[in-house]
């Protein structure tokens, strides 16, 4: 089953309910773009891959909903969709990249009939989730080349199908590994605030058969200095040029704590998330979410924070290039210099898809 997907018997869009793992497994569905969209803001679905694809079957429900008879009203249409879609999450780059390529589509001329549109649409949001499955498992392979026999890997937030259309980055790349019969464990940091890496990636990793232990947060550097870990994966919600990666929050602490402990650090990172446009991560808009997720949660079944307290709550951070070993892409596993191998990869993979 997919991450997210489009139900063509009831033309609607299908994605699993991300707030309500472990413990319930539930389809959410939606009907206009609007819904899609709350999905997206609300974390219903999340991880960069995933809220590319559920933001391009939204442009498709978009264009299944607007009442214009002509090409250009349903174009204006798609226009305000993409608009309300694109201010959900401010660091994903995929939510961008996934809107504009659906927004070429829309400005096609060749396109007149308004009913072809729509169908185009609906094409184009199909292609991206069938190529984003196709580009994890190479990613998968790339990655799994750099997992020995033995290996203990530390791992950061969720990364697997759940975070992708199907299949995973950084936990494909565990999951391939798994698959080829290698012995590993796998440690999960917990990742707070919203804990994805206890609920999301543990119980990817039940699915999967693979062995893990949860961590707390801050129990990452013990296990680095101790060397009980051999290696390190994460995700990321955007790379720059340069090749410094935005990442759910915590992971710059674990460059930093892998670099000086000698422990091999990866993000898994598909070309689609890789932002030529930006040339470091200080230019990475970096989301604040809201202060409930840090003092809502209950320990001992009472608040953890006096009522009325200050929070920060970044979700993510950079890490900057100089403590990435390497970026693991489909296309290969991009070493430093980053700023000119990253800008291979991403127009070797760019001309692929062009044909």
């Amino acid at each position: 089953m997919r991450t997210v997907e489009w139900d063509y018997s009831r033309e609607l869009v299908k994605l699993i309910d991300q707030r309500k793992l472990p413990s319930i497994f539930e389809m959410a569905e939606f009907t206009d773009y609007h819904g899609v969209a709350t999905a997206i803001r609300e974390m219903y679905v999340r991880g960069a891959p995933a809220i590319g694809a559920a933001a391009a079957f939204g442009m498709a429900l978009a264009a299944k909903q607007s009442s214009a008879t002509n090409r250009h009203g349903l174009q204006q249409d798609l226009e305000t969709a993409a608009e309300i879609l694109r201010a959900t999450r401010p660091t994903a780059v995929n939510l961008f990249w996934a809107l504009e390529r659906c927004l070429r589509v829309a400005r096609r001329e060749n396109i007149t009939n308004v009913d072809d549109l729509r169908q185009a649409m609906l094409t184009e949001a199909q292609n991206l989730a069938d190529e984003d499955v196709e580009i994890n498992l190479r990613m998968g392979r790339n990655g799994a080349e750099l997992i020995k026999d033995g290996d203990t890997i530390l791992h950061h937030c969720n990364t697997g199908s759940l975070a992708t259309v199907d299949w995973g980055t950084a936990l494909g790349v565990i999951r391939m590994a798994n698959e080829q019969g290698k012995n590993i464990h796998v440690l999960l940091d917990e990742t707070r605030p919203r804990l994805q890496g206890a609920s999301l990636s543990a119980w990817e990793c039940e699915q999967y058969n693979i062995p893990y232990s949860i961590i707390v947060d801050n129990a990452a550097g013990h296990f680095m200095r101790t060397g009980q870990v051999n290696i390190c994966f994460v995700g990321s919600d955007r790379t720059a040029a340069n090749g410094d990666v935005a990442n759910k929050i915590g992971t710059y602490k674990i460059g930093v704590v892998a670099r000086e402990n000698g422990i091999p650090f990866f993000p898994v990172v598909p070309t689609s998330t890789v932002d030529l446009s930006l040339a470091t991560g200080d230019e990475i808009p970096i989301e604040e979410r809201d202060s409930s997720e840090v003092t809502e949660v209950t320990l001992f079944g009472r608040p953890i924070a006096p009522k009325g307290a200050r929070v920060r709550n970044p979700a993510f951070d950079v890490t900057p290039y100089r403590y990435v070993t390497g970026i693991v892409t489909e296309h290969s596993v991009v070493y430093p210099p980053f700023g000119l191998n990253l800008r291979r990869a991403v127009e070797a993979e760019q001309k692929k898809l062009k044909g």
